[in-house]
């Protein structure tokens, strides 16, 4: 009881620090497979449908538990519930450094996926133990040392999977997880559990998962060996089973990991179709880019290694953090729909003249940059439209399911992407053809201009998102 009120000053800022380095390793383990995914693919011995697995198995599951996690901090206090998933995390992390296949490799990453849900724990913790303006800065020192950690996975991937292993680029990061956590334990009071009525919806959790789970290995399999009519008719029926399952579950639980009733407000449902498409877009060119520029300078590629392919996505990455952080002041200042209208049309152009011109390496790292940025700022504003659209006390409900949304929509993009690649590969060399790749940027393009035709069609409105009494209006 004495930790929990006492100097929360003396003892938070010791304890913010370790947050941040926790986040800092994180952000790092989260990205080490972007740049290395063709290097990983060619020593799994897997296609790239295959390989875009190892990315959304994690996707998945950070998708899932997001919704959760801050209910089970409440419920059981948010160091205990943060102490439990870094413990599952590291497993994952130790499980991916010693993989000897695909599939022990995606166990690995489902457990690394737990890792989505410290971010709200850690903002539980900074609240608890630090003055509110100190815990305002805090909380941005978190998150800023998380989105570093995207970029510090980004660059150190090559080094380590090429000088060492591709094992190390998980076990490092995991061995500063674990350091960090077993400080957390020793410096962070622990904060009493809040009694709630709440339960916490396990049947949502598992049959969302298993949907996204049946479809995209579904997909992986029609695409790359190929199925009979018959197994392909009982996957489709499979996918639809556990999807109509979760929404029945979901519509009758008292305390829904994902509150559909709130769809039935048309700024809710709006902002979620269009945030499933613009990240749809932009995870295809995501999955796209890291392996056109693999692929062996001998043909149409750039055979380029991992470290090389990490310094390419740079500045991407950087372009996705900062437009993620101005979304909402660009919509306010210049309206909803011109942030979506714009950013499709940047997407939907850089994706069209991609698919004729890729042949300079500047002109992919221009194009990751562009589409990072269009889908960034239109994301953030689609959330900031969301948070406006009810009530403060259903703000966090609202986030969360555009935040699960947009999670489902770049791990579909790539499943796609890597889809297309494997329909689209060599029968000689099993790699895919130029042609493929030209479909793929083609579709992202085609996928990113149906956003326009949404906002067309839902009429969303041209008026700046504004301040009012409820908070930000659009």
């Amino acid at each position: 009881m004495s930790l929990a009120v006492a100097s929360p000053v003396r003892i938070g800022r010791l304890s913010i620090g370790a947050l941040g380095i926790l986040a800092l390793a994180l952000g790092t383990l989260q990205s080490v497979v972007e740049p290395a995914l063709p290097q990983l693919q060619r020593e799994l011995g897997v296609s790239p449908s295959e390989g875009a697995l190892i990315g959304n198995t994690l996707l998945i599951t950070g998708a899932v538990i997001t919704p959760v996690a801050g209910k089970l901090g409440d419920r059981y206090g948010g160091k205990r519930v943060l102490v439990w998933l870094m413990a599952v995390v590291s497993a994952g992390g130790l499980l991916a450094s010693v993989a000897p296949d695909l599939p022990v490799l995606l166990l690995g990453q489902i457990l690394q996926g737990v890792m989505v849900g410290a971010l709200p724990l850690s903002f539980i913790l900074v609240r608890k133990n630090l003055p509110a303006r100190e815990s305002q800065v805090a909380i941005g020192v978190v998150m800023a040392l998380f989105t570093g950690g995207g970029m510090v996975g980004t660059l150190i991937a090559g080094p380590l999977s090429e000088e060492l292993s591709w094992h190390w680029m998980f076990a490092l990061p995991t061995i500063v997880i674990i350091a960090t956590t077993l400080v957390l334990m020793r410096l962070m009071p622990h904060d009493p559990p809040v009694a709630s009525d709440d339960r916490i919806d396990w049947p949502g959790v598992t049959l969302l998962s298993g949907a996204l789970l049946a479809f995209m290995i579904g997909l992986v399999r029609v695409t790359g060996d190929g199925l009979p009519p018959l197994a392909v008719v009982a996957l489709i029926l499979l996918v639809a089973a556990l999807a109509t399952a979760w929404v029945v579950v979901e519509r009758r639980a008292a305390s829904p990991m994902v509150d559909l009733r709130m769809l039935a407000k048309p700024a809710m449902w709006h902002s979620c179709v269009l945030t499933l498409v613009v990240t749809t877009s932009f995870g295809m060119v995501a999955f796209l880019l890291p392996q056109l520029f693999a692929i062996s300078a001998d043909g149409y590629g750039f055979g380029l290694s991992t470290t090389d392919i990490g310094l390419f996505l740079l500045p991407g990455a950087i372009a996705g953090a900062v437009s993620d952080s101005v979304g909402g002041v660009v919509a306010r200042r210049l309206g909803l729909r011109a942030v979506l209208v714009g950013g499709a049309v940047v997407t939907a152009a850089t994706t069209v003249t991609l698919a004729s011109l890729h042949t300079a390496a500047w002109q992919l790292v221009l194009a990751k940059a562009l589409t990072a940025i269009a889908a960034g700022v239109a994301g953030t504003a689609l959330l900031t439209r969301a948070a406006a659209a009810v009530d403060t006390g259903d703000t966090g409900i609202a986030t969360s399911l555009l935040v699960v949304t947009r999670v489902i929509g770049v791990a579909l993009g790539s499943q796609v992407g890597g889809a297309i690649l494997d329909s689209g590969a060599d029968a000689k060399t099993g790699l895919p053809t130029e042609s493929a790749f030209v479909t793929g940027f083609v579709t992202a393009g085609l996928v990113a201009a149906l956003s326009l035709l949404i906002v067309r069609i839902t009429k969303i409105r041209s008026t700046k998102i504004r301040s009012t009494q409820n908070g930000v209006q659009a």
